[in-house]
């Protein structure tokens, strides 16, 4: 009975202690989207990503069309031609590949010009979703965005609309 009766207790404290937590849901790519900077910096990005695209491949087409004229006159080279044709085109390959993790690794060129366009984007907007959620007295915030642990959103707690007019 005493077993039946603390179970009972904790039970009650735990549900008790979930309702009262408030909650809101904010869909974040909608809230980005909303935002005309942020369309026209990814905009801008993707042009960019494009034009260094092209520039990559015509490095990469520059190796390809080394290597068939190697092979196509391979027969016909000493073997000091053969190991210096390969050599160079093993040094243009390489620098082809450094030149396009230059413009789009984790610390290359596109990366941070992201970082300059977006990161000012972003800050407005978690710093606008932070006031909204304390102005309702939200204890937290999930994003439904992406989000494939979702499973079902109420409309009443989605608050995407409020934080896109609290940006305007």
């Amino acid at each position: 009975m005493k077993r039946w009766i603390l179970t009972a207790l904790f039970a009650v404290a735990t549900a008790g202690a979930l309702s009262a937590q408030n909650y809101i849901i904010i869909d974040s790519e909608k809230v980005f989207k909303s935002i005309e900077a942020y369309n026209a910096a990814i905009e801008q990005l993707d042009d960019l990503a494009q034009q260094y695209q092209r520039q990559v491949d015509a490095k990469f087409e520059e190796v390809e069309s080394l290597y068939n004229t190697y092979m196509a006159q391979k027969a016909s080279l000493s073997a000091a031609m053969r190991q210096s044709r390969e050599n160079t085109i093993l040094t243009r390959e390489k620098e082809a590949n450094e030149y396009q993790e230059s413009l789009f690794g984790t610390e290359g060129t596109l990366m941070k010009k992201r970082l300059e366009l977006i990161q000012p984007i972003q800050k407005r907007v978690f710093d606008t979703i932070a006031a909204y959620a304390a102005r309702v007295g939200a204890d937290m915030v999930l994003d439904s965005a992406n989000n494939a642990s979702l499973l079902y959103k109420s409309a009443k707690a989605d608050h995407t609309q409020q934080v896109i007019d609290a940006l305007k």
